[in-house]
């Protein structure tokens, strides 16, 4: 089955490079790189462009900013069986491909994700981390235990490498276009009706920057917060205001 690759940005120049060089190792190669922009006033655009003679890479640019609606495009406009929603400051292990498609070559799976290590220029942030990779089995057992156990719910996040069956993906409505958080929680929750989700054993690098902006304490407790709330029902939208963008 290929694989297609998805990559929303938004004033990604100083991480984007990094993340389309390393995709030129990947073995096999995606059938596709779709790369969405939300309106990028840096030099994003034309970073992207500038990899379309090295990779099987579309640039494409979204009606309106939001990564729902960028990501959900990118759907749309993606050939492959498999999508993998990619971030922009994220880097994956060359063997990506085999990796979704192992992992969804089972049709009791829906979807899955890959252990996400918050990495920095100086730094790994172990603790955040493992709390990241822990919190996908504790999240949903505190909070959808029901899914948990009789679905095989596992909430997993952006930094994470979603990929799941395309057909899936159309089927249960893509992402919430409306949602300008927690979008990836709300897809693993309508996966889980579709099949089960995985968290395989292989780690992918996502920036820092967010705690490098926040500062360790401010981070986890708007992580912290942002979950237990989502978890007892506040709307995205609330949430949202305690998650600023970090550029």
């Amino acid at each position: 089955m290929a694989v297609s690759i998805i990559i929303p940005t938004w004033n990604e120049a100083t991480c984007l490079g990094r993340t389309l060089s390393l995709l030129q190792s990947l073995s096999p190669p995606p059938q596709e790189i779709v790369l969405v922009d939300g309106g990028s006033t840096d030099r994003t655009v034309a970073i992207a462009q500038s990899y379309r003679d090295r990779l099987p890479l579309t640039v494409l640019q979204a009606p309106a900013p939001g990564r729902s609606i960028q990501m959900n495009l990118g759907a749309a406009a993606a050939q492959g069986d498999l999508l993998c929603f990619l971030h922009a400051d994220t880097l994956v292990p060359d063997d990506l491909v085999l990796l979704v498609q192992s992992t969804l070559d089972n049709p009791t799976v829906a979807g899955g994700g890959f252990i996400s290590l918050m990495t920095g220029p100086r730094t790994i942030r172990w603790a955040i981390s493992l709390h990241n990779a822990v919190k996908t089995y504790y999240a949903p057992l505190l909070f959808r235990p029901h899914l948990f156990f009789f679905r095989g719910l596992r909430l997993l996040f952006g930094d994470q490498v979603m990929f799941c069956r395309r057909a899936d993906f159309l089927a249960c409505g893509g992402f919430d276009p409306a949602l300008p958080i927690m979008e990836e929680a709300d897809l693993c929750l309508k996966l889980c009706r579709r099949g089960s989700l995985r968290q395989i054993n292989r780690v992918v690098q996502s920036s820092d920057r967010r705690v490098a902006a926040w500062g360790v304490l401010k981070a986890n407790a708007i992580y912290l917060m942002i979950g237990l709330l989502w978890g007892l029902g506040v709307p995205a939208t609330t949430l949202k205001r305690f998650y600023e963008d970090v550029r």
